[in-house]
């Protein structure tokens, strides 16, 4: 006799509870090894919560590393080859949806075939570019490879939100007397709103998170991003835990704020009732 879906309700909350756990776990040890002192985290038995806490991990490490340029660098380069990325994107995944061209379906699977390959493979090619035009330790260095990665998938991913908007909004806007600009700007791209929030999403964390070519192509303190600099807490002989954490959680805050003003546009739909049938 088959279940209902009152019937495997406790199993969903179970498995959601168990997978929020699994999830939020670690980042509160994160946030509390933050807040204790050395002894407390090393202590045995450990403890979840600290005897005493205390927030010196988080003005030391303003102190002791330069954090502040790591944030901007982070901050600067992802946000420029975020709006970059969304640019292209958003002209290609139009093109792409709206017009016929030879070679179509190989642009569109060399598109998807440049994200097959492991970045391990890419890093000594880039290295070389990078290093023959100068672009060693620079903006423009990192820029260039953040969208060269983000920019076919998020040409993907815009391709989907244009093919879900019916062609007649173009076909009316033509007939209004708007030209194919206008009628992209003004008419269809606010349509892609929620699109084109996820799009950004993605090409932000994609950036933030990046760490090997960050590593790779910088060798300054001046141009090296948060994730490099977490990565330079762990030296030869110990690991800074405490500060490491610190930074971490101070690192996951953009991230964190950027879901919460922008969660809502991953759920709605503009294009819903653009066109009446």
């Amino acid at each position: 006799m088959r279940g209902t879906k009152r019937d495997w309700k406790p199993l969903i909350y179970v498995g959601l509870t168990l997978s929020s756990l699994i999830v939020i776990i670690p980042i509160l040890w994160m946030f509390s090894t933050s807040i204790k002192t050395l002894e407390e985290t090393f202590s045995i038995p450990p403890r979840w919560i600290p005897l005493s806490p205390t927030l010196d991990n988080y003005i030391n490490i303003w102190k002791n590393y330069p954090l502040a340029r790591y944030f901007f660098n982070s901050i600067f380069v992802v946000s420029v080859s975020t709006i970059i990325s969304l640019a292209f994107s958003c002209l290609a995944g139009y093109g792409v949806s709206r017009f016929r061209f030879a070679g179509k379906g190989a642009f569109l699977t060399f598109l998807l075939a440049t994200q097959m390959f492991p970045s391990i493979m890419l890093l000594i090619p880039y290295f070389k570019l990078m290093r023959t035009f100068g672009l060693i330790n620079t903006y423009t260095g990192l820029i260039l490879v953040y969208i060269s990665f983000t920019i076919p998938f998020c040409s993907w991913m815009m391709l989907g939100y244009f093919e879900g908007i019916p062609k007649e909004l173009d076909d009316a806007a033509l007939i209004d007397g708007c030209n194919r600009l206008r009628t992209f700007l003004s008419i269809i791209l606010p349509l892609t709103l929620p699109g084109l929030v996820a799009t950004a999403i993605y090409s932000f964390l994609v950036g933030w998170n990046e760490y090997m070519f960050a590593l790779v192509l910088t060798t300054t303190t001046e141009m090296k991003t948060v994730a490099v600099g977490i990565g330079e807490l762990i030296g030869q002989y110990r690991i800074a835990w405490n500060d490491m954490m610190t930074v971490s959680i101070l690192a996951s805050i953009p991230l964190a704020i950027v879901f919460l003003f922008l969660q809502k546009y991953l759920i709605n739909s503009l294009t819903a009732g653009a066109v009446k049938q």
